[in-house]
């Protein structure tokens, strides 16, 4: 007998809280994702003070649904909103910064890379050219990575296009009741930084490359990222100031590169696979995105920008192939809506769930 995600949902209005309700009538539950007898899902609290407190009711989440017939394993993550966020609002606005948080500067003095504290892996996407969906990529994976059970953190490090807010549905000034300490927002399971948090979003951010280093350096050290399995930064385009201070500043587990398959675009992906081989940052591997077009009316597909361009380079390289995501109409409407295709179940989320999958088998996420 197979599980269904609906039999799932019943046991969990079982689980009741502390001060009342249940985990469903007080929509907590987020990403549950089915693999055969395998279940994972996310128990999103309204603040992390909550969040500490209901370790019972995460075990007794996990034990009515191990309860099911046709389950086999369970795995259930904890996560919460920053201060100020209702339950069921992942993207709600926190608290507005007080005056005294000031993002920007010329980067501090470091005695060695820095790691924030909490933080197991930190994984860069980047790309060697714009336009080629690696925010996208970022996002979506962030997602996919969450529904698989893990506790995940996305930077947006593109200081002068930040596209992570709007992305993820997110919005609002994160809270810093000290004006040192930064605490991120939260959707789809997923804890967020962007500098668009901090700027009006048509507003254009007009700095040198100190600041940028600053910025990226308080983003990664000042930001109370609790306890993650691995935090995703989504890098600007090219190999400027963002990436070689990231590489150089910060303790990298490895990059990922996205591309798509023509020949224009592939010459600067080689010069992005430089650089973080320069830098003596592992590349984890390629992931090829527009890599073709399935009419939704004939059916016939169509590789737009060539075939097989990211998989060669991947195979000279010596570097795993990933995946190979087609342009897709709905993906890009669901990330002006503000929510990623990977948060649901269609193919496009199998296929960033299947990359997810490839990079928690490798130990890499």
């Amino acid at each position: 007998m197979t599980v269904t995600r609906a039999q799932i949902l019943e046991a969990l209005a079982t689980v009741a809280l502390p001060d009342g309700g249940t985990l469903i009538s007080h929509d907590m539950v987020r990403a549950v994702q089915l693999d055969g007898p395998n279940v994972r899902f996310i128990i999103e609290a309204p603040s992390p003070e909550a969040a500490r407190k209901m370790e019972p009711v995460r075990k007794a989440a996990e034990q009515a649904v191990a309860a099911l017939d046709g389950v086999d394993k369970v795995s259930v993550a904890m996560t919460a909103h920053s201060p100020g966020q209702s339950a069921g609002q992942g993207a709600q606005a926190a608290p507005k910064a007080p005056p005294s948080l000031k993002v920007g500067g010329h980067a501090k003095p470091q005695d060695g890379p820095m790691k924030p504290t909490g933080v197991d892996r930190i994984i860069a996407v980047g790309s060697g050219k714009g336009g080629v969906g690696k925010s996208t990529v970022s996002t979506n994976l962030a997602v996919a990575l969450a529904k698989a059970g893990r506790r995940v953190g996305l930077l947006d490090a593109d200081i002068y296009g930040p596209s992570i807010p709007r992305m993820m549905g997110a919005q609002g000034k994160p809270a810093s009741p000290d004006g040192k300490t930064i605490h991120p927002l939260h959707a789809h399971g997923v804890t967020l930084m962007s500098l668009g948090f901090m700027v009006e979003e048509r507003k254009a951010v007009i700095w040198r490359g100190p600041m940028l280093m600053g910025a990226l350096q308080q983003m990664l050290g000042q930001v109370a990222w609790g306890d993650l399995d691995i935090l995703i930064v989504d890098l600007p385009p090219g190999t400027g100031d963002v990436q070689l201070t990231l590489s150089t500043k910060a303790q990298l587990t490895g990059a990922i590169v996205v591309s798509t398959p023509q020949d224009v675009a592939l010459l600067d992906a080689r010069k992005a696979l430089d650089m973080f081989q320069t830098l003596k940052t592992p590349v984890l591997g390629l992931i090829e995105n527009m890599s073709s077009f399935v009419c939704p009316h004939c059916g016939k597909e169509t590789e737009i920008f060539g075939q097989g361009g990211v998989r060669a380079e991947a195979e000279e390289m010596g570097v795993p192939l990933l995946g190979m995501l087609p342009i897709d109409l709905e993906t890009r409407l669901a990330g002006d809506k503000g929510v990623p295709i990977a948060a649901g179940d269609g193919p496009m989320a199998q296929a960033y769930g299947r990359i997810a999958a490839g990079l928690v088998a490798g130990g890499m996420a």
